[in-house]
């Protein structure tokens, strides 16, 4: 068996174009994201800059010189109240899917989130998007909210369900 050789790494503004590249090949599958087009690198841009490696980062996963993923970490609900509580968002090249990444990812989340002062992780999931559920269900993270219709994709209600876990 092959051991796949990968680094992980604190985004670089250089990384955005990628970054927004894997963004971009999931919304026409109206599985991953509320998006219904293209987003732009430079729309993104104040997004980048809300990451920070010692409070919420931002990390590309490499395969060599090329980012295969990506994860970030953001702010839940915007109020000091809650800076203990962070969202984790996983995109991944379609060509490195099904490789493990996301496990990786996550297990590295779920590991460094108390050096970043968090202790919780949520998760904002399409009910429909069973392979991200279940994905994370076998890192323990469980049903903490379901918003029944609140998204409407191609003229079809969607659920959301909200999933987290203390660290």
């Amino acid at each position: 068996m092959t051991e796949i050789t990968y680094s992980i790494r604190d985004a670089e503004f250089e990384d955005l174009e990628a970054i927004v590249e894997i963004y971009n090949s999931t919304i026409a599958g109206r599985v991953v994201t509320a998006d219904v087009d293209p987003i732009t690198a430079d729309s993104r841009i104040p997004w980048f800059h809300d990451h920070s490696p010692h409070f919420r980062p931002l990390w590309v996963l490499c395969m060599g010189q090329e980012i295969a993923a990506w994860l970030s970490f953001q702010s839940f609900y915007g109020r000091p109240a809650y800076d203990g509580t962070a969202e984790i968002s996983i995109y991944i090249d379609e060509k490195f899917r099904g490789q493990g990444f996301g496990k990786i990812l996550i297990d590295r989340a779920i590991q460094i989130a108390p050096s970043l002062g968090v202790e919780n992780l949520v998760g904002f999931v399409f009910a429909h998007n069973e392979p991200s559920l279940a994905l994370l269900r076998k890192y323990g993270f469980q049903n903490w909210g379901h918003l029944p219709g609140v998204a409407r994709l191609d003229g079809v209600a969607r659920d959301l369900v909200i999933v987290g876990r203390a660290v």
